[in-house]
């Protein structure tokens, strides 16, 4: 890889704001086979993660009209919340099955450009190699599935970092990707706004 495309690709997974989170992934090298085009890509998704992300864009789509609605329909809006958590549930449960154990690594930061993720000392990951990924935010019953490339490394004494770019994601997949990192980032900020207020009180 020439500096040039280095740069761009840096460039890429900089290109959106980014958080450190940690949660599971499962990654899986392509190996040598033939990298696929976008459409192949779309074809050899995973069922459960069309369906996860179908049923999130319907339940969005259909509770958003009703919120500008007052009296009767607050109440209606409340049970199909309801509802929606119930099939999040069934979703997340039917995502995790996805889950498996032998291809879980464990993220370290992510945002709309790509992911940072972690590995024994002894992993055969390297630059330039494009993997499958499988990310899993069990807090939101969620996940996707996207093709990565590993841009870059750095080694500590007993793990690596790799730095991956998305090479095929879907673009509503992409969008939950950057909601996801500025929710988790709102929540890192209440929880340090409470950390500090707590510690003005102990102080008085």
């Amino acid at each position: 890889m020439s500096t040039s495309e280095d740069k761009t690709k840096l460039a890429q997974f900089d290109e959106f704001f980014s958080i450190d989170y940690r949660f599971n992934i499962n990654v899986s090298p392509l190996g040598s086979a033939q990298l696929p085009s976008y459409e192949e890509f779309i074809e050899e998704m995973p069922a459960p993660f069309k369906i996860a992300s179908e049923i999130t864009t319907l339940d969005q789509g259909a509770l958003r009209p009703l919120q500008a609605v007052a009296g009767v329909a607050s109440q209606l809006m409340e049970y199909l919340n309801h509802q929606a958590k119930k099939m999040d549930l069934l979703v997340g449960y039917i995502l995790n099955q996805q889950d498996l154990e032998n291809e879980r690594y464990q993220a370290i930061k992510f945002g709309g450009g790509g992911i940072i993720f972690k590995a024994d000392l002894s992993s055969e990951f390297n630059i330039g190699d494009f993997i499958h990924l499988k990310l899993f935010f069990a807090e939101d019953n969620s996940a996707l599935f996207c093709l990565g490339e590993i841009i870059s490394y750095e080694e500590n004494d007993d793990h690596k970092q790799h730095k991956v770019v998305f090479h095929h994601i879907r673009e509503k997949d992409r969008e939950l990707l950057v909601r996801n990192s500025l929710h988790q980032q709102s929540k890192q900020l209440q929880a340090l706004a409470q950390q500090r207020n707590e510690a003005k009180n102990t102080q008085t």
